[in-house]
């Protein structure tokens, strides 16, 4: 384990890589990640850190140097990754996002580092298994730039359940979602329209989830801490 200070947990969080990002007088390409993963990572009881993208050889070295991974959300996953031709709706590739985070994803799941997934990771994690994606659906980002949300319900006897076994109202903005599962997923959480809103491997393959949502834009820490408690005894 590769514990900072006073033993909390390190959590490597991938970004986005974005040109034109603007601060101050500066107008340059940005390696960027919204300050609720860190803070959410924070108030969880870990250490951040960022994870931008990098050549996929280096992704093992990287997951070997953290006690948990988490794939950020962002922009849709390419779909040729999946085999499928992009719907019109399907936003531009980020080609070096997907080629970094899926290695990242492979390097954890080899090495049984704790992983999360959120939004598109948890879509990026369906799509390294060998699952679809829907490209577009209804009702779950309604106001362009502006975050929603909607009532989930866990799936008795999962991990998630275990972690929180209520219905929960959570922060969502997503036009894709969950096709086809991925090789060994099973869903863990859903929508009230029926949408696969996590995804998880069973516990004899390490802790792996993914949430269609957004902790980092809500109060509920408790899929994060849970991260980071696993991250912990790894």
């Amino acid at each position: 384990m590769t514990t900072g200070a006073a033993g909390r947990p390190l959590i490597g969080v991938s970004t986005y890589l974005e040109h034109g990002a603007r601060w101050g007088v500066w107008e340059l390409e940005a390696a960027l990640l919204p300050a609720g993963y860190p803070r959410l990572v924070q108030r969880a009881g870990g250490l951040a850190v960022m994870l931008p993208p990098d050549a996929p050889e280096h992704a093992a070295a990287t997951v070997a140097r953290v006690d948990a991974v988490v794939i950020a959300g962002g922009p849709d996953v390419e779909p040729a990754r999946y085999g499928a031709e992009p719907d019109p709706r399907t936003g531009p590739p980020a080609r070096a996002r997907d080629t970094w985070e899926l290695a990242l994803i492979e390097a954890a799941l080899a090495r049984g580092v704790p992983l999360l997934g959120v939004c598109r990771g948890m879509q990026l994690l369906n799509v390294a298994l060998g699952g679809t994606l829907v490209q577009h659906i209804e009702g779950h980002a309604e106001v362009v730039g502006v975050f929603g949300g909607h009532p989930v319900r866990p799936v008795p006897g999962t991990r998630y359940a275990d972690i929180v076994p209520e219905v929960c109202f959570v922060p969502t903005y997503h036009h894709q979602a969950v096709a086809r599962l991925g090789t060994g997923l099973i869903p863990s959480a859903h929508a009230a329209d029926g949408t696969v809103e996590a995804v998880e491997l069973p516990r004899a393959s390490g802790w792996v989830l993914g949430v269609q949502w957004h902790p980092e834009m809500g109060e509920d820490v408790r899929v994060m801490r849970a991260l980071v408690e696993a991250a912990a005894g790894f």
